[in-house]
């Protein structure tokens, strides 16, 4: 790239570097003369020993803002108008950007107005902006549909007799492999954990009461019409003399003629269907969330043996005993999901 300062701004520069005490503005002043020199915002960066995009927003700070070279507290007061805040608001609900530079790249793009990146990332968080994952949502996911099975439910719910439960029911599929999830490891730290590229896994068939805080499971080979029999015929002879309402999804086993046909010949047996998509509806979900998370998430199982007493140890014993502190957790204060696509269309 060519020179970008003129010959007596280039020695005026020189001359103000010379008698600056501020150490930060001598290493803005660095930044401006070593740029005129030809050097990449990464070597400029190496050399002052910070970030490439702090030397890029520096030497733009210089050039587009009549030669600004005060820190951030000495420099533009250039502010969002309450206007153009709530406008930037409505983008950020829209649009999802991963970095902040790229935000202060478009609040200058629309509105001319120009901020550091730290300067931006104050901005977000005092329009309380955090920065985490978005949370998936099934693309065919119907609200209106959520919203009539929930008052179905509630109805439901005030309706039961004494002889009457609510079950949710699922399946889980434990792998014998380490799930990595996010945790506070101190900085620098590489924090390593081994891993294992094991196929084994289990086929676990649950029925969550939320009354009670019990969970009913078995352990199969496989999952499929005859699995689903065999534990719905268990929870029957588990809870004898109750009528049961199993809330579940829409999985071919769960509604295919076999197991249809034997349910109704139950007649302490009630099968209720999920709307399609909709697994925020079944609390059975965030059980099995609660389980990797305490025997999977970031834990290195050696062998498939030491996995599945792990696995089985969390229904036995670590279940019964933190149950009622996962009240919070494990609730059927359901909100309906609304599909963008669908609420869109």
């Amino acid at each position: 790239m060519g020179t970008i300062l003129e010959t007596t701004e280039r020695s005026v520069l020189l001359a103000r570097h010379r008698r600056e005490r501020d150490g930060r503005v001598r290493d803005r002043i660095k930044a401006v003369l070593l740029r005129d020199d030809g050097l990449s915002y990464s070597e400029i960066a190496k050399v002052l020993f910070l970030t490439d995009e702090g030397v890029r927003q520096q030497v733009e700070d210089y050039l587009k803002e009549n030669g600004k070279l005060a820190p951030e507290n000495g420099g533009s007061s250039a502010r969002l108008s309450d206007e153009q805040a709530q406008k930037l608001e409505t983008h950020l609900n829209e649009t999802i950007y991963t970095r902040t530079c790229e935000v202060a790249d478009y609040v200058f793009a629309t509105f001319g107005i120009r901020y550091s990146v730290r300067g931006m990332t104050k901005w977000l968080k005092q329009h309380d902006f955090t920065y985490h994952k978005p949370t998936g949502v099934p693309a065919k996911a119907d609200g209106e549909k959520q919203k009539a099975w929930i008052a179905w439910y509630e109805k439901l719910k005030n309706s039961l007799r004494d002889n009457e439960k609510i079950l949710f029911m699922d399946g889980v599929h434990p792998t014998h492999a380490v799930r990595f999830a996010c945790g506070w490891i101190k900085k620098g730290v590489r924090k390593e954990i081994p891993t294992n590229g094991s196929p084994k896994r289990m086929n676990i068939l649950g029925a969550l009461d939320l009354e009670d805080m019990a969970i009913h499971k078995q352990e199969y080979l496989t999952i499929d019409a005859e699995s689903i029999i065999a534990f719905l015929a268990y929870v029957l002879a588990s809870l004898p003399g109750v009528t049961l309402h199993i809330i579940l999804d829409q999985a071919r086993y769960h509604t295919c003629p076999t197991v249809a046909a034997w349910v109704a010949g139950q007649p302490r047996l009630r099968l209720h269907f999920l709307p399609a998509y909709s697994p925020n509806l079944n609390v059975i979900e965030r059980l099995w969330k609660i389980l990797h998370e305490h025997t999977v998430n970031n834990v290195y199982s050696p062998t498939f043996k030491t996995f599945t007493e792990k696995i089985l140890g969390f229904f036995n014993d670590t279940f019964p005993q933190k149950a009622s502190t996962w009240v919070d957790r494990l609730t059927d204060n359901f909100t309906p999901r609304f599909s963008p696509l669908i609420a869109n269309s």
